[in-house]
């Protein structure tokens, strides 16, 4: 099954509503002049979707739904049939109904399913690439994503995009990476592959244009560690923040489920945009410098 681009006029059914990144892609939409649906119907439910797909009749749909946890992932570890009827289950209804319509679907997942090994050691700048294979299982959260992931490979009508430790300039948001970090007692400091949405989702709406499918890592090159972050976040927003460490051992004492420390490849996603910029240059152009100005000393 091929996917060319139309003539139709584009429009958009979305589903993730109340979600940062559901929530953020309307705003785009918005600003682009996209015509654009959130959908009503629940993943979980066949019918309600069958029923959005029918009324909507979008040229594609982005899935940006999905359980987390509140207020992180450990809430996972105790809820595990509401994680697997909606991140697994529910992805994959989704995905298959909009197969038999012949639409692609743009699923927001995530890279939190990789761990760093013998052979992608941290500091080596060796990545993981959108063919290897998940390693990381220590939480629940992740072991779903891993699961309807491969699941996913067999929908050739679906574009997964691994996003990571998102971050973007709303610095109130406590979605927010960086909004997470400055607000904990201690902050491990490993160096990882993070998302910029300011700028990668743009980049996933004309990934959509594009019809592009498979998997993507979707962050930005290279690695940036936490203690990198917070050093940018004193030098550009609050010269007085200071912040303590701690190492892993001390970290897994008060979290329920380990947390995934990686680096992605993101060359793929290079090739296709060469705009895109590093971590680091993003970090800054998108996040920081922009607040910089907003805050008073």
């Amino acid at each position: 099954m091929g996917f060319t681009a139309s003539d139709k006029p584009l429009k958009f059914l979305i589903y993730g509503r109340t979600g940062w990144i559901g929530g953020l892609l309307g705003k785009l939409c918005d600003s682009q002049g996209i015509d654009y649906v959130y959908g009503s119907g629940r993943l979980e439910n066949r019918t309600s979707l069958q029923a959005d797909l029918d009324s909507v009749n979008p040229t594609h749909v982005f899935n940006a739904a999905g359980v987390t946890g509140r207020p992180n992932v450990d809430w996972c570890e105790s809820h595990k049939v509401e994680t697997i009827r909606t991140n697994v289950v529910g992805t994959l209804t989704l995905a298959d109904l909009c197969r038999t319509k012949g639409l692609v679907l743009i699923n927001y997942a995530t890279g939190c399913i990789f761990e760093y090994d013998s052979e992608h050691q941290l500091g080596s700048g060796v990545g993981f690439k959108e063919e290897d294979i998940p390693n990381f299982i220590g939480s629940f959260y992740s072991k779903t994503k891993a699961m309807v992931e491969d699941l996913l490979k067999n929908y050739e009508n679906v574009c997964t995009l691994r996003v990571r430790m998102p971050i973007s300039s709303d610095l109130s948001n406590p979605r927010n990476f960086i909004t997470k970090i400055t607000r904990y007692e201690k902050v491990v400091n490993i160096p990882n592959s993070m998302t910029i949405l300011d700028e990668l989702l743009p980049i996933s709406i004309e990934m959509a244009k594009r019809n592009l499918t498979g998997i993507w890592n979707f962050t930005n090159p290279g690695v940036v560690s936490h203690n990198e972050i917070l050093e940018m976040y004193r030098d550009y927003i609050d010269p007085n923040f200071t912040w303590k460490n701690f190492n892993l051992e001390e970290q897994a004492k008060v979290i329920v489920a380990p947390r995934s420390n990686n680096e992605l490849d993101a060359s793929k996603l290079k090739k296709e945009f060469p705009e895109l910029l590093s971590i680091k240059e993003s970090l800054i152009k998108y996040v920081f410098k922009p607040n910089q100005e907003t805050f008073v000393k």
